[in-house]
């Protein structure tokens, strides 16, 4: 059956939404494994640069994981979340994605449910990092913990649905689909300041991180996981993450209703 032979139905983007969620969660649910697994690079930075900027801040290492700690976390979102767009591509190729497009769901459905389920895996390996740095003297404040993670969720949606966006761009060519993400995901990360601090860097490399909406989000997490609520810098780091979500909502979504 082709996609224009389909009848058109009445949407129902809400339940589509919930449907392709729980789609997109059980393989999760079933194989909790993977999630562990996917820890391994933020554990590695996290045993490795961890030690070296204790020993070059030369005070106790609880101080400097309340610097280092948000800023794994964050990571862990950027490299997960964009990386989530390479899902859609295999099933682009062996013709599942095809199949759920001849679905009677709405087609922002399947962008929308796709991108909320990036909040479930980035709580459990937040708290995971979290409670693995706890032996270490690292302690985060209950409520900034609360609002860090609602932040990550937010920058994890906008993330995963431009990187889902990518993957329907680059279907025929899944070699440009790994090209852009990294030559974007590694500076964005530099350039942000959540594993080594920008404030002796050069003048062109602080300006540039202020016009990274990732080094907003990585202040503000380090705010909030501090205790400090109610600040202009957890404000910027919310409104990035919010404007990152509108936009790849949109690009998403777009991109999604034109498939054929």
């Amino acid at each position: 059956m082709s996609v224009a032979s389909v009848p058109l139905l009445r949407e129902r983007p809400v339940r589509d939404t919930w449907h392709v969620f729980v789609r997109e969660l059980r393989p999760v649910l079933r194989d909790p494994f993977s999630l562990i697994f996917s820890l391994l690079q933020p554990l590695v930075f996290l045993g490795l640069f961890g030690p070296l900027l204790v020993g070059s801040a030369g005070g106790p290492a609880a101080d400097t994981l309340v610097w280092f700690v948000p800023g794994i976390l964050v990571m862990t979102v950027l490299f997960g979340a964009g990386a989530t767009g390479a899902n859609l591509l295999f099933e682009a190729q062996t013709g599942s994605h095809e199949r759920t497009l001849v679905a009677p769901i709405a087609r922002s459905a399947l962008l929308v449910g796709r991108a909320l389920k990036e909040i479930a895996p980035i709580i459990v390996q937040s708290l995971l990092i979290v409670a693995v740095a706890l032996p270490f003297g690292y302690r985060a404040d209950p409520l900034g913990l609360i609002a860090g993670l609602a932040l990550l969720a937010v920058f994890g949606i906008g993330l995963g649905s431009l990187s889902y966006a990518l993957a329907l761009a680059s279907r025929k060519k899944d070699w440009m689909f790994w090209a852009v993400q990294q030559s974007l995901i590694f500076p964005l990360m530099i350039l942000s300041g959540m594993l080594l601090p920008l404030d002796d860097g050069p003048a062109w490399m602080r300006s540039a991180a202020s016009i990274n909406p990732i080094s907003h989000i990585v202040t503000a997490e380090r705010t909030l996981l501090a205790g400090d609520l109610l600040t202009a810098e957890v404000l910027y780091g919310f409104a990035a993450a919010l404007a990152l979500a509108a936009l790849g909502l949109t690009i998403g979504i777009r991109a999604m209703r034109r498939q054929s």
